[in-house]
């Protein structure tokens, strides 16, 4: 009997506990939460990398003359719109729709197609932009991060754009409106999406273990062989070279070029942190963050002392090209690297900015900005620079990459430098052909890519605008 009372306790017991234990909870608010959080990371980073734009404005202007200040700010202002219609148009869809080791052949022709909504894939925490994993809808490349397709595209779109602005200030002071407005449609419509397709998109490169986080190769270097392209094709200003001597034009306002680097550079802080595209990732992002600042900040040292040793002065205009040269040398690796890498590799780019710059200066390569040397030179040197300090554990810890890509295999950093190498020569063998090729396309269409020896004379502002920048100033201001 006392058997039977304690069993039929035991059992009542268990039937209590039963119904008290609590149901499993429902995390899908988590999920949902976490997904907003991401989305509102994502586009508060592409709007820092929008207002880069205003950067380039005020870099390109201020280290310009002051009689083509009104043309340098036209051209950085209409290409983000140019860029805008390119990239939706099919730009976009080149760039990461499905298709085949070089382009995308889905969801071209304004951006359209399933989105990769978060409830196609529960779970996406786990997942990284260096996964094979392939997802519903037409833009699986991207479909790693589980935000809205809108906020992908704007995100992605601010980079291209950026891209375009550097051609700008390379080919400025001699350049027609117009032959720039076509070269900018066609570069991010169909130059720029190939290569970053190719890396990016789930293409060649990302398939044979190309990296480059936030873009010194996918928008950097791409912009500056473009650029490269377009001053080949141009010419020197008038005056710059006489005699077999290096003529300095320089620029009409040191604060305006200071103020644009200083909202590069914190743009900088959306460009490359941003490409997380995780609001949650903190160690990632605040890694990411702070490599990228010290990028940025020995670019700059570096290049002020190389300039004083080399041209007995400080030159600022040195100093601000160095930072931004560091901060573009970062932008590849700064998910692969230690924070003290980053510290030498932008202290390289600062050195490697001023060699530059004289080295074009004395090939006779006009560049009034410094462009090739802040972008191409170092956009270069930045994508090698990934492999030569490459870190197995930062690569696995910040940007969610398996320290051996095969199993059983030691992944090291010459392994990864070769690959980059290889990486650097293929986007330069196809960038560099096709803009020349748009270039002479353009000059053919136009009847020429540049303006009059009168007009480049008298000013852009007032021949390919009708315009001035400073019209109560005196004349001398337009010498």
């Amino acid at each position: 009997m006392a058997f039977a009372v304690l069993a039929l306790a035991t059992s009542s017991f268990a039937q209590e506990a039963a119904v008290a234990a609590p149901a499993a909870p429902d995390l899908s608010h988590f999920s949902s939460l976490r997904i907003g959080m991401d989305t509102v990371w994502v586009l508060v980073a592409a709007m820092l990398v929008f207002f880069m734009n205003a950067g380039f404005a005020l870099v390109e202007s201020g280290l310009c003359r002051a009689k083509n200040a009104v043309n340098i700010l036209s051209k950085n202002f209409i290409v983000f719109a140019l860029s805008t219609i390119s990239f939706y148009v099919i730009g976009w869809g080149l760039m990461f729709g499905d298709g085949n080791a070089f382009f995308g052949t889905s969801g071209l022709f304004f951006v359209s197609g399933a989105d990769n909504s978060p409830a196609l894939y529960p779970g996406y925490e786990a997942m990284n932009p260096f996964s094979t994993a392939v997802y519903e809808g037409v833009y699986g490349s991207i479909a790693w991060t589980p935000v809205p397709l809108w906020a992908k595209f704007f995100f992605q779109l601010v980079f291209a754009g950026t891209c375009a602005t550097i051609v700008s200030g390379a080919v400025a002071e001699r350049i027609k409106f117009i032959a720039f407005i076509v070269f900018s449609l066609i570069l991010v419509a169909f130059i720029y999406p190939v290569t970053g397709h190719m890396i990016w998109g789930g293409g060649y490169l990302a398939l044979n273990n190309f990296r480059d986080f936030a873009g010194s190769s996918v928008v950097h270097s791409v912009g500056g062989w473009a650029a490269l392209a377009g001053i080949i094709v141009l010419g020197p200003r008038l005056g710059k070279f006489k005699d077999g001597r290096v003529n300095p034009i320089p620029g009409h306002s040191m604060t305006s070029a200071a103020l644009g680097v200083f909202i590069l550079w914190i743009g900088w802080f959306g460009f490359n942190p941003g490409s997380t595209m995780a609001a949650m990732d903190g160690t990632a992002i605040s890694h990411i963050l702070v490599a990228t600042n010290m990028g940025g900040a020995f670019g700059a040292i570096t290049a002020t002392i190389t300039a004083w040793v080399l041209l007995k002065k400080p030159d600022f205009s040195m100093t601000l090209n160095g930072c931004l040269a560091g901060l573009v040398a970062i932008t590849a690796p700064c998910a692969f690297v230690s924070v003290g890498s980053s510290c030498v590799i932008g202290a390289i780019a600062g050195v490697l900015v001023v060699l530059s710059v004289l080295f074009f200066d004395k090939v006779k390569i006009d560049d009034p900005v410094g462009a090739l040397s802040v972008h191409l030179v170092n956009g270069v040197f930045g994508t090698l620079a990934l492999g030569f300090f490459y870190d197995g554990e930062i690569a696995a810890t910040i940007a969610a990459l398996p320290p051996a890509l095969a199993e059983g295999q030691t992944w090291t950093a010459l392994d990864q430098t070769m690959i980059q190498l290889k990486g650097v020569l293929i986007v330069g063998a196809i960038v560099f052909p096709a803009s020349l090729a748009a270039w002479y396309m353009v000059k053919g269409l136009f009847g020429g890519v540049r303006v009059s020896a009168d007009e480049e004379v008298e000013g852009l502002d007032i021949g390919e605008h009708g315009n001035e920048a400073y019209p109560d100033f005196t004349p001398a201001t337009h010498k």
